[in-house]
């Protein structure tokens, strides 16, 4: 267990330790506070960085648990890391509901229209995919609506939940008049798509619009610059996949007669 402890991240180091403060045998909810991230940095001699939220979102949606709280897991749950208010937090047993791309499915070529120069200047995976589905009207073609993007890194609340941040904010509406409201959530390669920012994301929509409806969307970079894109739903308090399509942006020139025929 010290070997395995010393290849552990501090971000992972200072989870642990705040889980096992807290951990008796059949939780299935733990509760803990933004200062016990400090508090368990002190006791850990662990120097926390500048933003301590990264330790929370890295250990959110990026990286899995430490292997000894992964241990404590009953078949079929998992634990994850859920917002409890303004500060607050609780890890809470959840059925497992994790989204990977489908790997057998034809990726659809669409002619790139991202500017050159954002490609050049765009700053992480998140902020190029965003750009990449706003300037190639991914969303229009994924749901078969018009969208606009409102907003992106929208940062707001949920009553009950705390401080979210909805990656992009898109609204749309249909041949019928029917008006939605679209958050959508960007993962890099390295993210997971996770039950608990799509739960944030409807919530907030139910609060806010409640009048509209909400379509949740996912963005994920995939191998050779292909995009998944995935509508999402929470159904018996899992994540479930409403419908998912992959995409490549493809240069006019390589896209041959063959492909749209192909696509008739």
């Amino acid at each position: 267990m010290a070997a395995k402890k010393s290849k552990l991240s501090r971000y992972a180091k200072i989870i642990e330790k705040i889980f096992f403060d807290r951990y008796e045998l059949g939780d299935t909810a733990i509760p803990f506070k933004r200062e016990d991230l400090e508090k368990a940095s002190k006791s850990l001699d662990i120097a926390l960085p500048k933003n301590l939220g990264d330790v929370l979102y890295s250990m959110r949606f990026r990286t899995p648990m430490p292997e000894s709280v992964i241990a404590t897991q009953p078949q079929g749950l998992s634990w994850l890391i859920s917002l409890d208010g303004k500060g607050k937090y609780e890890f809470r047993l959840r059925k497992i509901s994790r989204i990977l791309p489908n790997k057998s499915l034809v990726a659809i070529k669409i002619p790139d229209s991202t500017p050159e120069i954002i490609s050049v200047y765009a700053l992480d995976d998140e902020q190029a995919l965003l750009a990449k589905v706003r300037y190639n009207r991914l969303i229009d073609i994924f749901l078969g609506i018009t969208t606009y993007s409102l907003q992106n890194h929208l940062r707001t609340t949920v009553e009950g939940v705390g401080q979210i941040e909805i990656d992009e904010l898109y609204v749309g509406l249909d041949t019928h008049g029917c008006h939605y409201t679209i958050p959508v959530q960007a993962k890099g390669g390295r993210d997971q798509i996770g039950i608990v920012q799509t739960e944030q994301d409807i919530a907030w929509c139910m609060q806010k619009h409640p009048l509209l409806r909400c379509r949740p969307i996912s963005a994920q970079f995939m191998e050779n610059d292909v995009i998944a894109m995935f509508e999402l739903t929470i159904d018996n308090d899992e994540l479930k996949i409403v419908e998912e399509r992959h995409y490549k942006l493809t240069p006019s020139e390589e896209l041959s007669i063959k492909d749209i025929s192909k696509y008739r």
